[in-house]
């Protein structure tokens, strides 16, 4: 397997699991910024735990 198509997926399926995330949350009034930074450090907890099992 090549290094750059799996970099390629993984960033794909974070890009993709974060976006539904996004769609997937209640429908209630919220500050847009406040869901977005949310879902980055979600985004950026799974990313570190993934690393980490890997080991890089």
């Amino acid at each position: 397997m090549n290094k750059k198509n799996f970099y390629i997926g993984m960033g794909m399926g974070v890009l993709v699991g974060g976006i539904s995330a996004m769609a997937m949350r209640p429908k209630k009034q919220r500050c847009v910024k406040s869901v977005v930074g949310r879902t980055l450090r979600t985004m950026g907890d799974v990313a570190d735990s993934v690393s980490g099992i890997m080991g890089w």
